[in-house]
């Protein structure tokens, strides 16, 4: 399973968006509102339970990487990558996914692109009928898996970063209207 790595980073980034969501649904559930027509407090209820079965996919996905399990993955992260692009395409009021519980996250390109990759690699490991437990699967990598859970944890911290903090800074960027110009005279 080659794409083991990119399979626990959205794992993991699975548990750390439903748990945020859980404890903030509001965001998510004004972005999902502005879709779905059904009243504010119905889809916090919703978002909550949602956000639980999220944490639910990515708790069980981690600790039994089976085909299931990662097919479920996929497809999280497939109807993910298709909100956020419907988001990113329609603007205004649905220009924020509320994705990790956070105010006026923006829905930005690279939110798509790392989106899609998750639910491939994902897909992939479903594909490969991967069997056992986490502890198994870890047990054929150097060092028993140790460097690659590191570097996934790494990897999952700098996928939040670029989706939430970064996106937010360049929607604050924009707003602000500062432009950053190299001036050739400078030099």
């Amino acid at each position: 399973m080659e794409l083991i790595g990119l399979y626990l980073v959205g794992c993991g980034l699975l548990v750390a968006a439903g748990t945020a969501k859980v404890a903030h649904p509001d965001d998510t559930a004004r972005a999902l509102a502005a879709v779905v027509p059904i009243g504010l407090q119905a889809m916090r209820r919703l978002v909550r339970a949602g956000a639980a079965a999220e944490v639910a996919v990515g708790v069980t996905a981690l600790v039994l990487p089976r085909p299931w399990s990662a097919g479920l993955v996929a497809l999280s992260f497939t109807a993910f990558t298709l909100f956020v692009a419907y988001a990113r395409s329609a603007g205004g009021a649905i220009a924020s996914c509320g994705c990790f519980g956070t105010p006026d996250t923006p829905a930005t390109t690279a939110h798509v692109v790392v989106n899609a990759a998750l639910a491939a690699a994902a897909a992939v490991v479903a594909w490969s009928a991967p069997s056992g437990t986490l502890v198994s699967t870890l047990s054929h990598q150097p060092m028993h898996g140790v460097p690659l859970v590191v570097a996934s944890a790494l990897c999952a911290w700098l996928v939040y970063l670029a989706v939430s903090v970064l996106a937010s800074l360049q929607a604050a960027r924009a707003l602000t209207g500062v432009i950053h110009r190299r001036d050739a005279t400078a030099r």
